[in-house]
């Protein structure tokens, strides 16, 4: 995980002004992983796991505005930013550390994650939907924002190009798209939609669903009864 922490700290302070320009439709995207999410009240326990600089926690303490919120990352700098966005909020707490084999600690009410897990390799990601699940109280959500593998190979190469088209379309800067690209071939492990969804039901998980798919980007989500 030493080089996905390399990666991370030296994009921390370009990342959030990239974001528009590199995942398609993606205010829809985080609006829909803060939509799925529900708790009866202002103040549920939150992790947010690979939380960088804060963007999918930002949209969710506007939701939950007394929520006690943990952010959770292997990037320091990229936590750095994220320290910044909510500098006087004292119920945000930050953990530098690599999830995918510390403790969760726990318990949380809401556990969520936005465009990480699948930097991890798949056994590691399945792992990890059994201590997430075990990290939440009963009744606790999951929402996962991230990336999937197409279901066959002629499928993932349309999800690959719709995706490469975005982003040389953009009006980043050339050696912006060049890095980027470089990133996602030496960084990414996306695991198919269907074997991601068996993962969370064998953890335990009900209420397992999909509720947003747009070629590579999805937002999954479980419930802890």
């Amino acid at each position: 995980m030493e080089h996905i922490r390399n990666a991370f700290n030296a994009i921390a302070s370009e990342y959030d002004a990239q974001r528009q320009h590199v995942i398609p439709e993606l205010d829809v995207f985080y609006g829909t992983a803060v939509w799925v999410v529900d708790w009866p009240n202002s103040s549920p326990a939150i992790l947010d796991i690979g939380a960088g600089t804060g963007l999918l926690s930002a949209l969710l303490l506007q939701r939950y505005p007394d929520a006690s919120l943990t952010l959770l990352d292997i990037s320091e700098e990229m936590l750095k930013v994220a320290k910044k966005r909510f500098a006087g909020n004292k119920n945000i707490h930050y953990i530098t550390g690599d999830y995918s084999t510390m403790s969760l600690g726990g318990r949380y009410d809401l556990i969520c994650s936005a465009l990480s897990i699948h930097h991890l390799t798949h056994e590691d990601k399945r792992g990890l939907y059994q201590r997430i699940y075990d990290a939440l109280n009963l009744g606790g959500v999951f929402v996962n924002a991230d990336q999937a593998a197409g279901e066959t190979p002629a499928l993932e190469r349309k999800y690959v190009q719709y995706w490469d088209e975005f982003v040389l379309n953009s009006p980043l800067r050339d050696d912006e798209r060049v890095e980027i690209l470089r990133r996602r071939a030496t960084l990414d492990m996306n695991a198919k939609l269907s074997v991601q969804l068996k993962w969370l039901l064998d953890s335990g998980f009900s209420d397992v669903d999909v509720v947003y798919r747009n070629r590579t980007f999805v937002v999954l989500t479980g419930r802890k009864d």
